[in-house]
C-alpha cells in the first residue's frame, strides 16, 4: 500500500428543475468521495477540474479547496461533499486532480477519474 494514495467514487444527477434545454443549459449535480486509502494523513489544498462538452468545447477550473473547504483526512477517514456543473449540451464528461499535501510535508496530487454527465436515457 502506498503511504499517499486515496480513493475518489462520483455519483452524478441530472437536476431537470434547474436546467433550460430549449436555451441550451442542462446543469448537473455530482457527489464525490474521497476516502484517504494510504498510511499518512493528509490535506486537500486545491482542485482541478477539466469540463468537456458534447461539441468539444473545453472549460477549465481550479480553486483552492473543495466547496469552501480543505479537508484533512487521517488514514481511512472519508470526506464527501456535492456540488454541480453547467453544461450547454446534454451529455458531457468532467476529469481532474486534486492536490494534496501531507502531514510529513509531502506534496502530490491525486487523479479524478473522468465521468460522465449525462441526460437519464439518451447514452446506451
Amino acid at each position: 500500500m502506498s503511504a499517499y494514495q486515496f480513493e475518489i467514487s462520483v455519483v452524478t444527477q441530472y437536476l431537470q428543475d434547474q436546467s433550460e434545454p430549449d436555451h441550451g443549459q442542462y446543469v448537473f449535480a455530482y457527489t464525490i468521495t474521497i476516502k484517504n486509502t494510504g498510511t499518512v494523513a493528509a490535506q486537500l489544498i486545491s482542485r482541478h477540474w477539466v469540463i468537456t462538452d458534447a461539441k468539444n468545447q473545453v472549460q477549465e477550473v481550479k480553486g483552492l479547496g473543495v466547496v469552501g473547504h480543505q479537508p484533512f483526512l487521517q488514514p481511512g477517514q472519508v470526506f464527501e461533499y456535492s456540488s454541480g456543473s453547467s453544461l450547454t449540451t446534454p451529455q458531457g464528461s468532467m476529469k481532474g486532480e486534486y492536490f494534496f499535501v501531507a502531514e510529513d510535508g509531502h506534496r502530490f496530487e491525486v487523479p479524478i477519474p473522468e465521468f460522465v454527465l449525462s441526460l437519464p436515457r439518451t447514452l446506451h
